[in-house]
């Protein structure tokens, strides 16, 4: 990325840590996500990055940053109602990169956070429409709106033209009431979108977090609902530190001409980004201890370790991670052929 120079402004020791953990993140993106394309591919993904705010410390923004360069478009869940560590973000990616983000959803169950489209201009063309999604009140969820108003943009990638929504569904507490509202609001979500893609006659694609806990469940069934679908590609890979579960979701109702395929099971990929393997290891807890505040120092090593794994690193990077698929976008050839065909009918 141009903005490395950033980097010089880290203590050296911090600097030289950052630079080798980038080298290493580098290498691991090379090896797990296809390379960019400048008009055949769309690399869209989906990332929860927890609590997302001016809370983390410039080292792991570089990380953040380096992972979301690698993609063309990114629906980010979790922003925080101050914008300072999302724009911060933005001035380490490339200059090409812009961002549309949500006002923040007030209350507990919303979390007083907002939702975001990070894409990259070079390849994403914004079509001039985007909006929060509100239920009427013949359609609420137990007459209540979503407990994070969804949000959706319209989005053009070569031939492919679309509405693109995110959303974070509710999760509360591990009760069947709630776990009910959850699936509730997925079964909503994809009916209302459906209703669109009906009306519209436009492609839609829904993604997020939708904290699903497998996709053999009533959730995942609900997602499905309606017309849309998600790649059994996706759905073999969970998004959580520990890879056991499949919050993440990325589904598809399309209205396209039926020579245009933007995404083969045999042909194209689809995965979720594991950066633990690169950065913030479960091995490289002794050179972060001494960031943890003094209280937790007094706790022994299984106890900060633990701490470690499953608290400090999810706050400066994520306890998500991103998921992502490769979608064709490039129909030249498709169209030409129906072109072809159509002129010798004629």
């Amino acid at each position: 990325m141009p903005y490395y120079p950033p980097l010089k402004n880290l203590i050296k020791a911090e600097r030289l840590r950052t630079i080798d953990n980038l080298l290493k993140l580098r290498s691991q993106l090379n090896d797990e996500i296809p390379q960019k394309t400048a008009f055949d591919t769309l690399l869209l993904a989906s990332w929860n990055i927890r609590e997302f705010g001016d809370n983390r410390r410039k080292e792991s923004l570089h990380y953040i940053a380096e992972i979301i360069n690698r993609f063309d478009l990114v629906a980010v869940q979790e922003v925080s109602s101050n914008l300072k560590g999302l724009e911060n973000l933005m001035k380490l990616l490339n200059r090409n990169w812009d961002y549309l983000v949500t006002d923040t959803t007030d209350g507990s169950a919303g979390g007083y956070e907002r939702m975001a489209f990070l894409y990259d201009r070079s390849k994403i063309q914004f079509k001039k429409m985007a909006g929060q999604i509100v239920l009427p009140n013949d359609k609420l969820v137990d007459g209540l709106q979503f407990a994070r108003t969804p949000y959706t943009v319209a989005f053009q990638a070569g031939w492919f033209e679309f509405v693109l929504t995110t959303v974070h569904i509710y999760f509360g507490a591990d009760t069947a009431k709630a776990k009910k509202r959850r699936e509730q609001e997925i079964d909503m979500i994809t009916k209302v979108l459906s209703n669109r893609v009906t009306k519209e006659k436009k492609s839609y694609v829904l993604l997020g977090d939708f904290n699903i806990p497998d996709v053999k469940g009533t959730m995942m069934g609900a997602l499905e609902n309606y017309g849309f679908s998600v790649p059994e590609a996706i759905k073999h890979h969970p998004t959580d530190l520990g890879q056991t579960k499949h919050y993440d979701q990325i589904a598809f109702n399309l209205k396209l001409d039926k020579t245009m395929t933007i995404f083969t099971e045999n042909e194209q990929k689809a995965g979720a980004f594991n950066f633990c393997k690169s950065v913030y290891r479960e091995q490289d807890f002794e050179i972060y201890r001494e960031y943890f505040s003094d209280k937790m120092k007094e706790k022994n090593d299984e106890d900060l370790l633990y701490y470690y794994l499953k608290t400090w690193r999810t706050f400066q990077i994520s306890d998500h991670l991103p998921l992502w698929v490769e979608l064709k976008v490039d129909f030249s050839n498709q169209y030409l052929e129906r072109m072809r065909i159509e002129t010798l009918k004629s």
